[in-house]
C-alpha cells in the first residue's frame, strides 16, 4: 500500500530529517538512504520498520538539518619531523647557511601534521528509533485511509459475486430438471415405443444428478465471502489472509463451472471469476 511520512527533530547535538515513503508489494522490502554516521544502525531500523510494516516497498531517507560536531584527532609523524629536521640542519652545516629550524617551519611541512579520522557522533540508538517511529505513524495513517477506500471497493466486488452465486443458486434446480427431462426423452427415441425402464433411467438421472450437484460448493463459496468480510472487518494485517481465501473462492468458482452444463451458469460463472480477479488483485496491495 503507498504512504507517506515525514519528521524532523533533534538527535544527538544535531537534527535530523526523515522521510518514509511505501508503494504496493505482496512480499515486505526496504530500502535505506543514511548519512554515513547513521549507517551503522540500518539493521536496528529495518527491524523496527518490519515490526510496523507487513507489506509493501518502503524507503527510509535521512538527511542531517543540522549535522552534530565530529570529534577527531591531528595525527603527528614524528619519524617525519625528525628526519626533516636533521636533513635542514645538515643543510646548514654543509652550506654554512645562517639560521635555526622552528617550530612552524616544521609544522607547515607534509606529512608531518595531518588530520587523523573523524569519530563519528554519539548517537542515542532510541532517539534515532522514536524519530522513526514518528515518520511511520503517518505512514501507517495514510496506508489506512487508503485501507478504508479498498475495503469499500472489495466489500462491493463480493456483493457482486454473491449476487451472481444466488442467481446460480436459483438456476441448478431448473437445469436439473431440465436434464432428466432430456434424458428420458432420449430413452423414448431410442427405444422407439418399447417399453422404458424405468429404474434404470431413474439410476441414470440419479448418477447424473448427483454429477451436476453444486450444492457443496455453493455453501463453501458462501462460506468463504462471509470469511472475507470477517477479515475486512477486523484489525490488522488481512492481506495475505484474503489472498488465501481468493485462492479457496477460485477453486470453488471453478468447480461450478466445470458441472455447469447450462450456458446461463456458465455466464454467471464468468461473471464470478471476473470479479474474484479484481478481488485478488486488489488483495495484493491490502496490508
Amino acid at each position: 500500500m503507498t504512504g507517506y511520512g515525514a519528521t524532523e527533530g533533534a538527535l544527538g547535538e544535531g537534527r535530523l530529517a526523515i522521510e518514509v515513503r511505501t508503494v504496493n508489494h505482496r512480499h515486505f522490502n526496504s530500502q535505506f538512504r543514511l548519512p554515513t554516521a547513521l549507517q551503522r544502525f540500518e539493521a536496528e531500523l529495518r527491524n523496527r520498520l518490519r515490526q510496523r510494516l507487513d507489506r509493501g516497498h518502503a524507503v527510509v531517507s535521512a538527511r542531517w538539518t543540522e549535522e552534530p560536531p565530529r570529534a577527531g584527532e591531528i595525527a603527528l609523524n614524528l619519524e617525519r619531523a625528525r628526519a626533516l629536521i636533521d636533513a635542514l640542519q645538515r643543510l646548514k652545516q654543509a652550506v654554512d647557511l645562517p639560521g635555526e629550524v622552528d617550530l612552524a617551519f616544521v609544522a607547515r611541512q607534509p606529512e608531518v601534521l595531518a588530520p587523523g579520522e573523524e569519530a563519528d557522533p554519539t548517537i542515542d540508538p532510541t532517539e534515532l528509533l522514536g524519530l522513526l517511529d514518528r515518520a511511520v505513524d503517518d505512514v501507517v495513517a495514510s496506508r489506512s485511509q487508503e485501507g478504508e477506500a479498498l475495503a469499500r471497493e472489495l466489500e462491493q466486488r463480493l456483493h457482486n459475486i454473491e449476487s451472481h452465486l444466488h442467481a446460480v443458486e436459483g438456476r441448478a434446480p431448473e437445469r436439473l430438471t431440465r436434464e432428466r427431462d432430456r434424458l428420458r426423452e432420449a430413452v423414448r427415441e431410442l427405444l422407439d415405443g418399447r417399453r422404458v425402464d424405468e429404474d434404470r433411467v431413474s439410476q441414470e438421472i440419479a448418477l447424473i444428478a448427483d454429477k451436476l450437484d453444486v450444492t457443496e460448493e455453493i455453501v463453501r463459496l458462501k462460506t468463504h465471502l462471509g470469511a472475507c468480510r470477517q477479515a475486512l472487518a477486523a484489525e490488522g494485517a488481512v492481506g495475505r489472509q484474503l489472498g488465501f481465501l481468493g485462492q479457496e473462492m477460485l477453486r470453488e468458482i471453478n468447480t461450478i463451472g466445470s458441472k455447469a452444463n447450462d450456458a446461463e451458469m456458465a455466464h454467471l460463472v464468468i461473471a464470478m471469476k471476473g470479479e474474484l480477479e479484481k478481488i485478488r488483485e486488489q488483495a495484493e496491495n491490502v496490508e
